[in-house]
């Protein structure tokens, strides 16, 4: 069994920003593959089905970005998964909109969601989709520009890479996270 989470802030007000492209992600696999995220467990919404042949929870924690460790931290217990059981779908603004980069390992990078999942883990080692939201301009404050919204340009770009990160998901759980690296970065 895979957890595929991602990550966003719960709440309308923060539906279709920057930071909840991994949300725009989880609504995106549920779509394609039929699966219902709509049970409150876990600190999420959650969603079991299956892709790819492989059993899957989907899922969408509603701590808000900066405590979604909580979430993955109860999830994996539950589960009973290990970390390498987990793909997390966040937002990187270090890369142009709608680009991805596959990483099985490494730093929070200075995103707070996965600052804390990695505290809550222990461990930086699980697979990560990172979803190129574009950079910052010089001087916006970085809250505002990750909460702010897609300009009319940018959507069709990032829908666009949301497409690209659910094929990504489906490349990780039919061919392992080296071939979707080789493929998507």
């Amino acid at each position: 069994m895979k957890i595929i989470i991602g990550l966003g802030n719960p709440t309308q007000e923060y539906a279709g920003t920057r930071h909840n492209v991994g949300f725009s992600v989880i609504y995106n696999i549920s779509d394609y593959y039929d699966i219902k995220v709509d049970t409150k467990k876990h600190k999420a919404l959650i969603g079991k089905g299956v892709l790819e042949g492989e059993k899957v929870i989907l899922a969408m924690p509603q701590t808000y970005m900066n405590l979604s460790g909580q979430s993955v931290r109860e999830l994996v217990d539950y589960y009973k998964c290990t970390n390498e059981d987990i793909i997390v779908i966040y937002d990187d603004i270090s890369l142009d909109v709608g680009k991805l980069r596959i990483r099985t390992k490494g730093s929070a990078g200075g995103h707070n969601g996965i600052k804390n999942i990695i505290a809550m883990l222990g461990t930086d080692v699980f697979t990560r989709i990172k979803v190129g939201v574009g950079e910052k301009p010089a001087r916006m404050d970085l809250a505002d520009y990750v909460l702010g919204r897609f300009s009319k340009d940018e959507q069709p770009i990032i829908r666009e890479g949301v497409d690209k990160a659910r094929e990504a998901v489906a490349t990780i759980l039919r061919e392992g996270a080296q071939s979707a690296m080789n493929k998507f970065n």
